[in-house]
């Protein structure tokens, strides 16, 4: 399964966030950090927001921090907020049109293998990856 990038730099801000839990981080900072567009992170911090996983504040002080403590913020619930509108293959999409469809075997395979998947990383949460243990890197300075 390859996930967007939308994604990848979703989790890349929420792991930033819970790195200094008590610190808002503007949009402006965070595209800075990742060498990203601010419109760009904009639009995901406002899903993540939309979907309560981060606060944002206007203003001086203000930015985007964690709604819940980073151990109350499971990695399959952020992907499933961030990847909704990306199906994994054309024909699980609404426009998605299969010449063979109801005889393949193929879709309910990838449909449990994508399941699978979410359910994995629902066992995780943000503390899982986004805290630094013995011999890693912290987020900060990665």
């Amino acid at each position: 399964m390859r996930l967007t990038a939308f994604t990848d730099y979703g989790l890349r801000a929420l792991m930033r966030l819970a790195s200094a839990p008590d610190r808002g981080f503007s949009t402006a900072e965070l595209a800075q950090e990742f060498g990203l567009s601010r419109n760009h992170l904009t639009k995901i911090v406002q899903r993540l927001a939309r979907a309560g996983i981060v606060t944002t504040r206007r203003g001086g002080g203000g930015g985007a921090m964690l709604a819940r403590p980073s151990d109350q913020i499971r990695l399959g619930d952020v992907v499933r907020v961030l990847e909704q509108d990306q199906a994994l293959v054309e024909c699980f999409s609404d426009k998605g049109a299969c010449i063979i469809d109801g005889r393949c075997g193929l879709k309910g395979r990838l449909r449990r293998a994508e399941a699978a998947f979410i359910a994995d990383l629902d066992r995780s949460t943000l503390a899982d990856i986004a805290l630094s243990r013995p011999g890693r890197e912290s987020v900060a300075t990665a």
